[in-house]
Parts: C-alpha cells; structure tokens; sequence
C-alpha cells in the first residue's frame, strides 16, 4: 500500500471550457461577459478571466528550453542574475572608493556615468584600483564620441593588470539615437553609424563586452506601455544591426555587441512576459542577419526600475513599487538589475536608500531563492498567453516602423516623440480620473505629509555626457504619472493658508461614514486640512460646527435618498460663505443644480480637474 500512488483528482470529472463559461454566465445574471471580465488592456489585446491548457496548446514558447534558440525561456540555463549599482565617476578616485565599499555589501556589477572631460589612462586606473575585472561586471556610460575611446583605454588596462580578457565582462553605453531622443540633439545618420562601428571595433579585444547601448529605459520612464517599448526596442536594436553589418561587421560580431537597457514597471504580469517575448522576438531579428551561430541571437538585457510611477509623497510606497518590479524582472529572467532607491524622485541616493535597493535584490537572491529556478513562470497559462500577446502587440509596431524607413527615420521624424507624448497625455489623464491608481498619491494620500521642504533635487533630462547640445528635434516627455497631482499639493503647502475641508455628516449611518471616508481622501489629494465627523442631529448644526472650525469647503455626506431634503437646506444655511459640495451623484442631482448647487464629487468626476478648479479659488 505504501508503494501505491494516489491520483486524488481521478475521482473528479473533467470539466470542459463550455461548462465553466455556463456557470460564470448564470453566476453573471445575465450582464455581458466580455464588459465584466474581459480585461481589454493598454496594450491593445485582451485578457479573459481564465486560461486553460487548451489556449497553450497552439503556442510555440511551451515547447523551448532555457538556453536554447528562440531563447523565449532564457539565454542561460540558470536564473542567477547581476545585482547592479551605479556610481557617480566624476571624480575617478571618490567612485572607487565607493565602488570598493558596495562590493564587500553584495554588488557584483557596476556601473560608472563617467566625467569624459578627464577621460584618460591614469582616470580609468584611478576608477578601477583594486577591482578585479573578472570578478566584477563593469559597465560604463561616457558621452557618445569618447566611447571608442574609452573601450582602447580600457582594454589597455585590462592587459596591463594581466587579466584574461575573455573572462572580463561588462558593457559601454554607447547610444547615439537616445542622445537624440533624451536631448534634441540632430544628428546625422552616417554619423551615428560610424560612432557605432569605431566603438565594436575598438572594443574587439573585449569579447565579452557589449557596447552599443539600445536604451529603452527612456520610453519606459516617458510612461510606454510594455508592447510600446518592446516594439520601438526591437526596431532600435534593429537599426544598429543594419548599421554594424553595413560597415562592415559580421551578423555574429553585430549582435554580440548590442546590450538591452529597459525599464520594468509595475504591471507585474505583464512585465514578465515582455522580456520573455523580448528575447524570442530579438532572437528571430538577428536570425534575419544570419549570423554563423544562434549565440549571437542572445539578448543581453539590463533591467532597471521605472521613475514614471514614482512618487514624492508617501515615498516609502516606492520600496513596494520597486520590490515588485525587482521580481517581475528576475522571474524573467534578466541578465542584470538596477533598483532605483526610493526617494529618487526628489533626492540624490544616500547610504540608507543605497542599502535598501541592494537588499531588495539579495533578499529575492538569498531568502527567497529566485536564482535557484529558470523561467518559472513557464507552463503558466496566463503567462504564455500573455508573452505570446505582447509578441503580437511589438511585433506590429516593429513591421509599422521597418516599413515607414527604420527607427532612425522614425526619431529624426518625431514619430517616436509623438507617439510617446500621446501615452504620456493618456496615462496622466487615467491618473487624473483614477483609472490609473497611485497609491498615495491619487487614492488614500497621507493627510498629514508635507514634502516641500524634502525636496532637494530638479528633474533631470541629459544624458550625462556634458556636451552642450541645443535642441534641433522633439524629445520624449519627462513628466512622471504623480506629477501634476504633486504640484497641485506642492501649491497648496505653499500657499498662505492650507484650506480646510469640513464633513458635514448627518442621515444615514452607512452612507455618511462611507462618503466622507471618500471625500476626505478627495480632498487630501491635494493637500487640504480635513476634518471628519460622527455626525450632527441637523444641518445647522453641521454648517455652525463647520464654521467655527474655520472651513473653507463643507462637504455634505448622507444618502442618496436624503439629499433632497439636505442639500438645499446646507446651501441656504452657507449662504455662499464657503464653498458647498455634494458628495455623490444623487438621482435629484439636477434639481439641486437647478437650485444653485454647483458642486459634486463622485468616482465618475476627474478628481484633479475637479481639484485645480477649487485650488483656484481657494489659493489666492
């Protein structure tokens, strides 16, 4: 008996798609399935409620394995991955000494934003003084045209401390075309192509060096949605291997010189299957090339979190934005991962927020082991249908782009730029309306936070290259998705007095208590003064208490039912002194209107318009 093995769901029939569909449509009463459970995404397809094994049947992911080509599973057959900080090299010998530091806490990768104006042998022995180039991954961002430069400085000094150059990995962010997008800057075509190939070729003795950055972080952090950055990132990379196989490179020399620099944001799911997709796709552009070995279809991504979601108050929300976004990346399966600190968004890292983003990352590595399984998030239905789903999304994009002259056409034509404000504009304006929740930001804010004076750095938009570049071609925008409601509390905490926002709370229990719980986080979003209450016996005897309390805006909350009666009766109580709302959209919403109630507030109402239109009143 102890030998016999159990099948406990052999006593269970099977049941078929149809049958679920019958019981989720009886379950429904009748509502239409596709608008209650089909999730109909940003990205451009939908997403059903439920997946079975059936919907994976057709797909060709589920049959790969890691390491092998199309490489939709991994490139490595492990899923260890390089835990990544970037340092400041503006003075060669304060960056090493910081360098040294975070390698003894758990960094095993570095990157340098180097100062090219003291770009030199005796700058890159200084940076690099006792840090074992095969020990270490190293990665370096200079300004465009020091790029071959500086992959000659650095081979050299591999050489000179005796390292076996085979063994060194790293990488050279060299990436004329978001100079382009980032800063404005109109370069030439020609030009660009002949950066690129003088710095493969100058870096030919670093095989494993990857040195032409396709930098997709800029769209990410412009607020792309996945498929948009997966699409415009495939078209970049490709524009790149038209320009090395050109000059005169081999496919395979090409496509071993390309590194990936993408965002991961916080659509969990959905982050995950873009760079599973990332690689099958990429791996099939190169194949194109036909290059003498499928190991040069391998992708070699770099994952970095997101600034767009950030936010400036309730920062601390951000460790759990990153966190997640960490994971989605390392089940991912990424090659190396930058995690952001938490108050990037109005400070410079310190030692704390340093310590905390490198922790994030051990902690996935040490404690919870997801280093330990390749890709396994395979098999997963809603996985592999959502990897497949965003194929399809980038791949459209990518064709759309190839067909109208390349990347490099589509940026020099502000296409690009376009398409990407057009996103910006959508996910502010779902922010806005709370289609796109923020936590802290545009639904339950802390009422009490002041940030202002927290505030010690200007948003940045340079590539860190110094080089004084005037603006010839549109940009990608810069806004973050908190942003505008940040300004609008930023402009409350520094005007004269901070407005206060009264409940008048009166009639039925339940109603009350859940409309001014709705309302006081209305009006904490923009940063107002607000106060609550059990509850008053009459409305004069609210408008009276709300009066003494020095309010500025009285928010009537109750039922539906009841408004009739106390709406007019609060209106004629204010008499005009402050301003009257309504919280909620009553069916006596236009009688009220027609007695001179202007104000209601409701989850269909755009929650910043609504609120710039009282700052503007109260914010003199």
């Amino acid at each position: 008996m102890a030998e016999k093995k159990l099948n406990l769901l052999a006593d269970f029939p099977a049941i078929t798609t149809e049958e679920w569909m019958a019981k989720i449509n009886a379950d429904l009463k009748g509502a239409d399935f596709e608008k209650k459970l089909v999730w109909k995404t940003n990205e451009g397809f939908n997403v059903m409620p439920f997946y079975r094994l059936e919907d994976v049947a057709e797909l060709k992911t589920t049959t790969s394995a890691p390491g092998e080509f199309p490489y939709v599973r991994g490139t490595k057959t492990d899923n260890d991955w390089y835990v990544r900080q970037d340092i400041d090299a503006t003075c060669a010998k304060t960056a090493n000494a910081k360098a040294l530091d975070v390698l003894n806490k758990g960094i095993n990768s570095l990157g340098f934003i180097l100062n090219k104006k003291e770009l030199s042998a005796e700058y890159i022995a200084t940076l690099l003084n006792g840090i074992c180039p095969e020990c270490v991954e190293l990665n370096f961002r200079v300004c465009i045209r020091c790029a071959a430069q500086l992959a000659t400085l650095l081979a050299d000094y591999f050489k000179a401390q005796g390292a076996d150059l085979a063994k060194v990995e790293g990488s050279i962010n060299c990436d004329p075309i978001n100079r382009m997008l980032l800063k404005g800057k109109e370069l030439n075509q020609a030009e660009v192509a002949e950066i690129a190939v003088a710095t493969v070729k100058a870096a030919a003795a670093l095989p494993k060096f990857r040195v032409i950055g396709v930098n997709s972080l800029s769209l990410n952090n412009a607020g792309a949605y996945c498929s948009q950055e997966l699409g415009y990132a495939l078209a970049w990379g490709a524009e790149y291997m038209t320009m090395l196989t050109e000059g005169g490179l081999t496919a395979d020399e090409a496509g071993k010189a390309i590194k990936f620099n993408m965002g991961v944001g916080g659509n969990y799911f959905m982050e995950i299957a873009k760079f599973r997709a990332a690689r099958m796709l990429w791996a099939m552009i190169v194949k194109a090339y036909a290059p003498a070995c499928d190991c040069a279809a391998k992708m070699r991504v770099h994952a970095e979190t997101s600034t767009f979601n950030k936010t400036i108050y309730d920062a601390h929300v951000n460790l759990l934005r990153t966190q997640t976004e960490a994971m989605s990346a390392t089940i991912a399966g990424v090659d190396s991962l930058t995690v952001n600190g938490f108050h990037v968004t109005y400070k410079e890292s310190d030692d704390f927020s340093e310590r905390i983003a490198r922790n994030q990352q051990l902690l996935l590595k040490e404690e919870s082991h997801f280093d330990k399984v390749t890709d396994p998030s395979a098999g997963s239905y809603y996985i592999e249908n959502l990897t497949n789903s965003i194929a399809e999304q980038a791949w459209k994009l990518f064709l759309e782009i190839q067909n109208e002259g390349g990347f490099f056409a589509a940026v020099e034509a502000g296409k690009v730029q376009e398409a990407m404000k057009a996103t910006s504009a959508k996910r502010l304006k779902d922010v806005s309306a709370r289609k796109e929740v923020l936590l802290g930001t545009n639904q339950f804010p802390n009422f009490s936070e002041m940030a202002a004076e927290k505030i010690t750095k200007e948003a940045c938009t340079c590539a860190n290259c110094g080089c004084e570049t005037p603006r010839g071609l549109a940009t990608l925008p810069t806004v973050r998705a908190a942003q505008e409601f940040e300004d609008l509390r930023l402009a409350t905490e520094r005007s004269a007095k901070r407005p206060k926002a009264f409940m008048l709370t009166i009639g039925n229990l339940a109603m009350r208590l859940a409309r001014a719980q709705f309302s006081c986080n209305f009006f904490a979003c923009a940063g107002y003064e607000v106060i609550d209450n059990l509850g008053f016996e009459t409305v004069e005897a609210g408008v009276e208490a709300a009066q003494k309390a020095g309010a500025d805006i009285i928010v009537l909350c109750s039922s539906d039912d009841e408004y009739a009666e106390y709406a007019p009766a609060a209106f004629k109580a204010i008499d005009g002194k402050q301003i009257f709302v309504v919280a909620g959209a009553p069916a006596c919403m236009e009688d009220l209107k027609a007695a001179g109630i202007e104000n209601f507030i409701h989850v269909r109402v755009n929650v910043l318009d609504t609120l710039k239109s009282f700052n503007a009143q109260l914010l003199k």
